[in-house]
């Protein structure tokens, strides 16, 4: 039986009030510094568009693909993808290679980040008021809702793009 959980993200919901970044930080840094999140929240505000974005947890990874030191894996129980810090060299190779923007760099330690689902626990999602980020079983969750979501960050994400 497949238990392992994936993040929904839905723009429609999200309020900019960027809680969710802020718990991320605390979490992983016991400080509530939004730069040092492992998700961030995309905003165009003349548009009035809000996307938290996270990484993806790819089913093929191009940042582990891109990785020369083979420090990037996916952990068994929680299926995110995790950056082994004794095997990184500080190439950055992941950061150019995720087409979501899902892997970064921290700006206090200069170490690459990335969403690992707070070991399973989503405090992003646990915390968004609006449930515009979700944390669900990914059994659970049916293609055309994945799609009809992928489809609809990329249409905004569009928009944000265009000037």
């Amino acid at each position: 039986m497949d238990t392992k959980k994936i993040l929904i993200i839905d723009p429609e919901k999200c309020t900019n009030c960027r809680i969710c970044e802020l718990v991320c930080s605390f979490y992983h840094n016991k400080s509530f510094n939004p730069r040092r999140s492992r998700i961030s929240v995309l905003r165009d505000d003349e548009k009035g568009i809000s996307i938290p974005m996270a990484c993806q947890q790819c089913d093929t990874p191009l940042c582990q693909e891109a990785c020369p030191a083979e420090a990037i894996y996916r952990h068994e129980a929680t299926g995110a993808m995790l950056i082994d810090y004794n095997k990184c060299i500080g190439c950055n190779l992941c950061v150019a290679a995720c087409p979501f923007g899902g892997v970064c760099i921290d700006p206090l330690t200069m170490k690459v980040i990335k969403c690992d689902f707070c070991d399973g626990n989503a405090w992003c999602a646990k915390y968004c008021p609006r449930k515009a980020i979700e944390y669900v079983r990914a059994d659970k969750v049916g293609i055309a809702r994945k799609k009809a979501g992928a489809e609809r960050i990329s249409g905004l994400m569009s928009l944000i793009v265009k000037e």
